[in-house]
């Protein structure tokens, strides 16, 4: 009976696949009337009081087929409920891997800004001129004699001030002032003759005020030379030289002071950046 049972599977599968051809019905009808054929009645079982028909074959295979469909009917159902069950987890996952994708495209795309911004940045530095470094320049710029400017003023050069100018000055060169200043001037270097300035007068290194030159504001340098008149503070942490014309109205602090027969000086001198201490030495005796 194994053999034949078999071979009954076997019938039921290709019903399954072809059912609603008619051919395949005839197909299977013939090979059941071959089994009807081969099939001797001794093997039948002893408790069979129905005799085996070509509809009997056909009505089993009919059940297998629907018993087969619904098989498959409920494990494509047990498939969408487990879908449909799905824990939520599985959504937070998939959206975690959407934003960690999102979020390595987005810093790739932010590289890639940074490295065009860098190269930009570098091929300006390579096209920079020299005016726009914060070294000194060769270059002297000239107030002349009857010019006014009204406004601040700054340059990585030099100047020379014939005319006027009201407004502060700012330079990386040197300034000469042979006019009218209403503002303060910071130079690395600054020399009045017979010049005219009112407001602060900051020098990075030496500051000369020529005879006939007035100057109503403090002074600050590393060193300085006074021939004219100065009525302010005078702060300089080297050595200060008052010539025979110079009036000074006003404190003096430095390092050491030269006052020249003839000056004059209402004020205090105080050599505050000597070497020696006044005070410090005293203190020892006490």
């Amino acid at each position: 009976m194994g053999f034949f049972q078999d071979l009954k599977e076997d019938l039921s599968q290709a019903v399954t696949e072809l059912m609603d051809d008619d051919t395949t019905q005839k197909t299977a009808q013939e090979k059941t009337a071959q089994v009807d054929e081969m099939m001797p009645v001794e093997q039948l079982p002893e408790d069979a009081t129905e005799e085996v028909t070509e509809d009997s074959v056909e009505e089993t295979l009919d059940e297998e087929v629907k018993e087969a469909l619904d098989e498959d009917i409920l494990e494509e159902d047990s498939k969408t409920e487990a879908l449909a069950e799905a824990p939520e987890e599985v959504e937070e996952t998939v959206n975690a891997v959407v934003m960690d994708h999102e979020s390595e495209a987005l810093m790739k795309d932010m590289l890639k800004e940074m490295e065009v911004i860098k190269e930009k940045h570098a091929k300006v530095e390579k096209t920079m001129p020299e005016e726009y470094t914060d070294e000194e320049i060769d270059e002297t710029a000239v107030v002349t004699q009857g010019m006014i400017i009204k406004g601040d003023v700054s340059s990585k050069g030099s100047m020379e001030v014939i005319g006027s100018i009201e407004g502060n000055i700012d330079l990386l060169g040197k300034l000469n002032v042979t006019g009218a200043i209403k503002g303060n001037s910071k130079a690395a270097e600054i020399f009045a003759d017979a010049a005219k300035i009112v407001g602060e007068v900051n020098a990075k290194r030496t500051v000369k005020i020529g005879a006939s030159s007035v100057i109503i504001g403090n002074i600050q340098a590393t060193s300085a030379v006074i021939a004219g008149a100065v009525k302010g503070d005078i702060d300089v942490q080297g050595p200060v030289v008052l010539d025979t014309s110079a009036i000074v109205m006003g404190n003096i602090k430095s390092k050491s002071v030269q006052i020249n027969n003839g000056a004059v000086i209402e004020g205090m001198c105080s050599q505050c950046y000597a070497d020696v201490n006044p005070i410090n030495f005293f203190d020892e005796f006490k």
